[in-house]
């Protein structure tokens, strides 16, 4: 296993074969029985299903250098003192309460010994505003409390049968809408820091399940508490190591990006950017959201309306971190701060890995972004944008001489043609039937996965984790009965109301 694990950690670029010759190590015509499109949590799992149910003739083709998808590291940092900081998901989102279910992250986390720390978001937070030091810890608490009301009405409004509505609708309704700067922060901190969007762009409804079922064991949830993975070796470790486990060389493809898909009862082919083709019975599209939404995959034929649909009414949202790393460390001793500003959503959110929980002695602390705010930003040029950041945190501390830092870094999610966006959310036009339409196959051939497709868990690491493995088990059951119908649709996603017009066209 020695030679498989270090040809994971080198992204197989040592071992693996060109995607043209790769057909010669197969048993069958086609190049493998499934294909498996994109090499992130989603299809490491598929792949790892795959493989526990007996079924090894796959290939795993990944566009990037690595496995991992969205779980990206980089090091940042003046020279001996550089750190490895997350780009993309940092936290374990929901742990494990007592001997109860854990978060199968956790469990990957646990297996590979990965460093990661309770991350205390409710308790030890420092509160600003444009004047310095202002203590609004008050509201916090009552923002939490906003949330859970919202919540609740959300559950009776399902037992009703209610129509869904946005979350501003929800907080409106609630007589909870921000009366102030310190009010909407409080919000944005609950809402928009967690889901990428603002309360107008989340469904309430969704919203409440998706909280619920991660973080309320009362639901089925693991835990309250976030870990942050603070591990050197990144936390992309526990899915390459875990590839390492079962993969073999020949499975990966890396640095092969797909062009187009082709399906037929008969099966798929799949063309790469290099005019390469690879042909399969089953092909598994783990891509994000995003990626399907901005067509940079062509599929042949187009996929029906009722597939473009559920992709296009669902959202691919934005989370920028921004990293700063200093001299020496100036800020706020807890691990949060929050910043109220006249405008929603300016550098609001910041944590400080400098703690004596994280990255003692580092001199980093991030800035997070979402949202509208985060696509703003992505067209700045970096300096502009740390001359903005720099302005709220001088602001911050205006009895302060707070220097220029020696490092700053963040990564532009929705310009990069891999992922368009940060992870998924649920609209409040987005409905039930639209999830089923996403993640139900085409023609019985074509099949998709990720987090996105996930009803309980979209957003989170651990949908990502459950879908893979769900398709992974539908898969391999297909391979072994061909008589096998894939997983349903809808040809419509109807009102549950007729509409009050016959017609509204000539």
């Amino acid at each position: 296993m020695r030679y498989v694990h270090l040809a994971v950690l080198l992204g197989f670029a040592a071992f693996a074969p060109s995607p043209s010759t790769a057909h010669n190590n197969h048993r069958s015509a086609k190049d493998a029985k499934v294909l498996i499109l994109g090499g992130g949590v989603a299809g490491v799992i598929a792949a790892r299903t795959l493989h526990r149910k007996g079924v090894d003739d796959f290939l795993i083709v990944e566009a990037r250098n690595e496995l991992g998808g969205r779980m990206q590291n980089y090091t940042i940092g003046v020279s001996g003192k550089q750190y490895t900081i997350e780009l993309g998901p940092n936290w374990i989102q929901g742990t494990q309460t007592g001997n109860g279910t854990a978060n199968p992250i956790l469990t990957l986390a646990r297996k590979y010994h990965l460093k990661n720390q309770y991350n205390d978001l409710d308790g030890s937070i420092t509160t600003y505003d444009y004047n310095g030091f202002k203590d609004y810890s008050d509201l916090l608490g009552t923002s939490i409390d906003q949330f859970t009301q919202v919540g609740a009405i959300a559950g009776e409004r399902v037992k009703t049968q209610q129509v869904d509505l946005s979350l501003q609708s929800a907080y409106g309704i609630a007589g909870a809408s921000p009366k102030n700067i310190y009010e909407a922060v409080c919000q944005y901190y609950e809402i928009d820091w967690v889901y990428a969007q603002s309360p107008a762009q989340n469904s309430w409804i969704a919203s409440a399940w998706n909280n619920n079922f991660t973080f309320n064991t009362d639901m089925g949830g693991f835990s309250e508490d976030n870990n942050l993975c603070t591990d050197q070796r990144g936390f992309k470790i526990i899915i390459q190591d875990e590839a390492a486990d079962f993969l073999q060389p020949q499975q990966v493809f890396l640095n092969s990006v797909v062009k187009t898909i082709a399906y037929s009862g008969d099966g798929v082919t799949v063309t790469l950017e290099d005019d390469t083709t690879l042909t399969a019975d089953y092909v598994l599209c783990t891509f994000s959201l995003g990626v399907l939404q901005y067509g940079d995959i062509a599929f042949k034929p187009t996929l029906p309306a009722w597939k473009m649909e559920a992709i296009q009414s669902m959202v691919m949202a934005t989370y920028t971190k921004i990293f700063l790393q200093f001299e020496e460390k100036f800020w706020f001793d807890t691990e949060m701060a929050i910043y109220a500003d006249m405008e929603r959503g300016r550098y609001p959110v910041w944590q400080s890995l400098d703690h004596a929980k994280f990255l003692p002695g580092s001199g980093l602390v991030f800035v997070t972004v979402t949202g509208d705010f985060s696509l703003r930003i992505e067209g700045m040029q970096d300096s502009d944008v740390q001359e903005e950041v720099m302005e709220v945190l001088r602001a911050m501390y205006p009895n302060t001489t707070v220097p220029d830092p020696v490092a700053f870094h963040f990564k532009r999610w929705n310009a990069d043609p891999l992922f368009r966006g940060s992870y998924s959310n649920w609209p409040p036009s987005f409905l039930p039937g639209h999830s089923e339409n996403l993640r139900a196959t085409v023609d019985k051939r074509l099949w998709f996965a990720g987090e996105a497709t996930s009803l309980k868990y979209y957003g989170f690491l651990h949908g990502a984790y459950f879908e893979g493995l769900n398709a992974g088990k539908e898969i391999a059951k297909c391979v072994e009965d061909p008589g096998c119908t894939g997983r349903k649709h809808l040809n419509s996603v109807v009102d549950a109301s007729p509409y009050p017009f016959v017609s509204i066209t000539l």
